[in-house]
């Protein structure tokens, strides 16, 4: 569906698209050229990124062993110190001087100890700051903390020992609660296990709270010695490792727990009131989402968090604990990539920046290209409007512009020429005019002197010529003796055997001694020698239809030859091919025409075979409608002056008058013929004459029973010849109100009443051999125990035939029908239909005869007529339709009826009248038929204007002639006829 601001036809010039073309391609290139560029500097920026990641992972790697190896050796050094396997505090006191130096040379070492097997403990911190000393409740300057756990002596001897910086003791203070028992804790155990140094994972220290690590290693066999590292300085290692603002880097165990990170106040957390490490996750969504579902699998990537991607390296370093701890670096992709992002916009703004710069530039060039083609648009939209006066454009700068120019002038002839010729040839409609205008045409348009049309006789098989133009005349071909030839016969020139076999065109030269039978054609146009060219003309189906034949003469000119060049004979050709068309198509038309003819003559004529009583009806009422059609079309009267029937109004005329009783082939003739009360598909009186006939066997029985039983003889035969006149005298009077009539007395329908009361004695199953359809009908009542008497004359309810639903006719039905639609197809009751008032039809067989009509109507609706036949239904459905509006099937005013329709009444009505082979009346003599008709007439049954043409015209004189038997023809006072219809006052037609 195109869109309302968009139409599908919407179109631009040529320079606009020549200016967008440029411009799309200068958009494409720097599009191109930003993409490739963003995609260089993004791979680069990423390629930048993993190298700066590997370099951060060296770097805290470095930071690790910085600051772990120390330490190791320094463990390794202190553990062969005597002193390390003193008993007591005293001895223990020589190892305070190099832990104190070792304290001081490592500023991450938090602090020095040794764990011993009997539960004692000597360690050595430095009071770094003031919250430390603070923790300790340590003195002003106090610059070390010894903490001893002497166990030897049975009991626990537990003080904190503050130096110094010179070492010199400042204070002492015991504690006496102490619970600390090194052997408990990891470190120890441990290191008592293996043979070397162990580094624990990271933990938060019980008595500093800071987040650290502890390396320890056997010194002697009995006694661990340890150092706790710290790892703050590894946060701020980090903090120095961020790459953008809101990068997220964090180092964490194996647990998940944070170890280091930029914010390191949030490395430790509460819980149960003991300081215990954070989990990584819970420092940000970013890291957490790393971490979970799998992601912590991930080594370098991207993911996909709240809407925004991260960049995501993840390493594992081997120091930190005995399985190494994990680095995780995310930086935001758009941070990472604001560089790139910057570089594609400004590329993009260089590009629009170009781009407005050389848009003037692309806009006067495709003006410049598009104008010559602008000129040529023009002349072809002349050509498209016919109008080939138009004048050709000019030339161009572009050679296949200005080809096409060249092109379009010699096309705006050859299509002058060619839709000169076809319309020529589609305007005649007669055959023989035709092959003389093809003739003309194509003769003047090849300029040639001459030429011959030949045609294919589809019937003989023969091709024989059927028109001659020469020098602008035409000529009769029996002047010239030019022969026809068999199409497969060997006497077939063979420059007219390719032509008239499907061949391609044939083009030679014939001398005077060549041409044999085309010499008279020679000498005629006063040349020796001639040009033939022979092209076949085809129908749709391929199927060659004749072959056109031009002359040239030969002068011995140049010229000569230019009209047998390729082109030329291409043209004639095609002009060829138009001239077969009109011809092929002007002889399908007439046999459409007879075979529809003949269609219509034959379902006529099989409409009055159907009745031997009506034969013939369909094929007279044509006569008499085309005879009174003619008369109008001639009369100067003010009724009909502007009737005046063109070729294809007759046509329309012929064909309603010959279909105006089609419809009664679904009638049937025992109804159409029925010319008695009781007839259906036999005359049913001769069941009632036999019951007649078992009341007279009955009344000679009584006699004979009576004679036999001693009666007396005399008077029992006057009651059985009584009796048997009495029946003889009331079947008469049954069988003649059988025969039907003008009218019915209320005395004889009270006499048929009396008779009908008569009984008789039944004794066998009137259910027996009957059909279903009868069987059911007959239960609408109990079945009768036999013997039974019934009625002389009955109506019983198998009588009745229902109506199927489909022919009932709804009210707003789309063709207009108004009929009364009697509730039973048939009613076949015997009193019923004897009682009939007129005639031999009940209601129900009158609607069956009057619904042919209809059938007319659906019928000829349904029939594919063209346009100009469109009336046809019209025509020949209103013959039984009534000037007042009482007439069938659409109650039509006579102002509602077309002049043909009315016409079509009467010669119906005219041809009833007279016609001799109709069952149930006679036929009428012409003056009586011309009286009822002025009756008709004066009730407004027919159109008065057109009866009375019927009769001046002498329309009814002309078909009595003709069609009626002599003896009906009598005199007819015309005077007196029209004054009896009314008309006599009127003048002449």
């Amino acid at each position: 569906m195109p869109s309302r601001f968009w139409p599908r036809d919407r179109r631009f010039p040529l320079h606009v698209h020549i200016s967008l073309l440029f411009t799309l391609l200068l958009l494409l290139t720097g599009t191109l050229l930003g993409l490739f560029n963003h995609r260089q500097t993004t791979e680069i920026i990423f390629a930048s990124s993993a190298k700066l990641f590997e370099q951060i992972q060296q770097n805290v790697q470095l930071d690790l062993e910085h600051t772990y190896q120390p330490i190791r050796q320094l463990l390794s050094l202190l553990a062969l110190n005597e002193a390390s396997q003193a008993g007591s505090l005293p001895g223990r006191l020589a190892l305070l001087k190099p832990f104190a130096q070792a304290l001081r040379d490592n500023p991450k070492m938090a602090s020095l100890y040794l764990g011993y097997d009997d539960g004692d403990f000597f360690m050595v911190r430095p009071l770094r700051d003031e919250a430390m000393k603070l923790r300790f409740s340590a003195p002003d300057h106090a610059a070390f903390q010894v903490w001893s756990i002497d166990r030897s002596a049975g009991g626990v001897e537990a003080a904190y020992l503050f130096y110094d910086g010179s070492l010199n003791l400042l204070s002492q203070r015991a504690r006496p609660e102490e619970d600390f028992d090194p052997r408990t804790r990891p470190w120890y155990r441990r290191a008592r296990v293996d043979g070397g140094q162990i580094t624990t994972e990271p933990y938060v220290f019980f008595s500093t709270a800071e987040v650290g690590t502890t390396l320890a290693r056997r010194s002697g066999l009995t006694t661990v010695l340890a150092a706790d590292l710290t790892l703050a300085e590894l946060s701020a290692t980090l903090t120095d490792q961020q790459i953008t603002a809101s990068s997220q880097v964090v180092l964490y165990d194996p647990a998940g727990n944070a170890v280091a990170y930029p914010d390191s106040a949030r490395l430790t957390m509460m819980m149960d009131g003991e300081a215990i490490l954070t989990p990584a996750r819970e420092l940000s969504p970013q890291i957490a989402a790393l971490l979970e579902n799998g992601a912590s699998d991930l080594r370098q990537g991207v993911l996909e968090l709240d809407k925004r991607r991260w960049v995501v390296s993840r390493s594992r370093l081997l120091e930190g604990g005995p399985q190494g701890l994990f680095l995780a670096l995310l930086v935001p992709e758009d941070e990472l990539l604001e560089d790139a992002y910057r570089m594609r916009w400004q590329g993009a703004l260089i590009t629009l920046t170009t781009l407005l710069l050389c848009l003037p530039l692309g806009w006067l060039t495709s003006r410049i290209v598009a104008k010559p083609l602008k000129a040529l648009v023009a002349e072809a939209e002349a050509i498209r409007r016919f109008d080939f006066k138009h004048p050709a454009s000019g030339h161009s700068p572009v050679l296949e512009v200005d080809q096409l120019a060249v092109s379009m002038k010699q096309m705006k002839e050859t299509i002058a020429s060619f839709l000169e010729i076809a319309a020529s040839l589609s305007a005649v409609t007669r055959f023989d005019t035709l092959l003389e205008r093809v003739l003309e045409e194509t003769v003047g348009i090849s300029q040639a002197q001459g030429g011959l049309i030949y045609l294919v006789d589809a019937d003989k098989g023969r091709l024989e010529p059927r028109g001659l133009f020469l020098d602008g005349e035409r000529h009769d071909l029996g002047r010239h003796d030019i022969p026809g030839y068999e199409v497969a016969g060997g006497t077939l020139p063979q420059w007219l055997r390719g032509p008239a076999g499907g061949g391609p065109s044939t083009v030679l030269s014939l001398g005077f001694d060549q041409a044999g039978d085309y010499r008279s054609l020679l000498r005629t146009l006063d040349s020796p020698r001639a040009h033939l060219v022979a092209t076949g003309l085809h129908n749709r189906q391929g199927d060659t239809v004749g072959v056109l034949v031009l002359l040239h003469c030969d002068r011995g000119e140049a010229d000569d030859l230019v009209m047998l060049r390729r082109e030329r004979v291409a043209f004639v050709e095609a002009v060829s091919g138009v001239a077969a068309l009109c011809i092929e198509s002007q002889r399908l038309l007439l046999r459409q025409k007879k075979l529809l003819d003949a269609i219509i003559q034959l379902v006529a004529g099989a409409i009055d075979a159907k009745s031997p009583y009506t034969g013939g009806h369909c094929q007279r009422v044509p006569e008499i409608a085309l005879m009174l059609a003619r008369a109008a079309a001639h009369s100067d009267d003010p009724a009909f002056r502007d009737y005046r029937p063109n070729a294809e109004e007759w046509e329309a005329l012929h064909i309603a008058a010959w279909l105006h009783d089609c419809g009664k082939v679904t009638t049937p003739e025992y109804v159409v013929d029925k010319a008695t009360k009781l007839e259906t598909l036999y005359d049913r009186i001769h069941e009632v004459r036999m019951r007649f006939e078992v009341l007279k066997r009955d009344a000679w029985i009584a006699y004979w029973q009576g004679c036999a039983e001693g009666g007396e003889a005399t008077r029992l035969a006057r009651l059985r010849d009584q009796a048997l006149a009495s029946l003889d005298e009331d079947f008469a009077f049954v069988a003649a109100c059988n025969l039907g009539g003008e009218s019915m007395a209320e005395a004889d329908l009270e006499r048929l009443k009396r008779i009908a009361a008569r009984t008789w004695m039944r004794t066998l199953d009137d259910r027996l051999g009957v059909s279903w359809e009868e069987a059911r009908r007959q239960q609408r009542r109990p079945a009768a125990d036999l013997p039974v008497a019934e009625p002389l004359l009955a109506d019983k309810p198998e009588h009745l035939v229902e109506r199927p639903a489909d022919e009932l006719i709804p009210a707003d039905n789309p063709w207009g029908f108004r009929l009364e639609v009697p509730q039973y197809k048939y009613n076949r009751g015997e009193l019923h239909n004897l009682g009939i008032g007129r005639g031999t039809l009940t209601d129900e067989e009158r609607y069956i005869i009057n619904h042919h009509i209809v059938q007319t109507i659906l019928m000829l609706d349904r029939l594919p007529f063209p346009s100009h036949l469109h009336n046809v239904s019209e025509i020949a459905g209103g013959h039984h339709e009534k000037m007042d509006g009482s007439g069938y099937p659409k109650r039509l005013r006579r102002e509602q009826m077309s002049l043909p329709a009315r016409m079509m009444a009467i010669a119906d009505i005219f041809e009833a009248l007279t016609a001799v082979d109709r069952p149930y009346k006679k036929g009428k003599l012409l003056s009586e038929s011309l009286e009822l008709m002025a009756e008709m007439c004066r009730s407004a049954h027919i159109d008065p204007e057109l009866f009375g043409l019927f009769v001046r015209a002498g329309v009814y004189r002309e078909y009595a002639e003709r069609f009626m038997q002599q003896q009906q023809i009598d005199a007819v006072d015309e005077a007196a006829v029209l004054a009896k219809a009314g008309l006599a006052g009127r003048a002449g037609g």
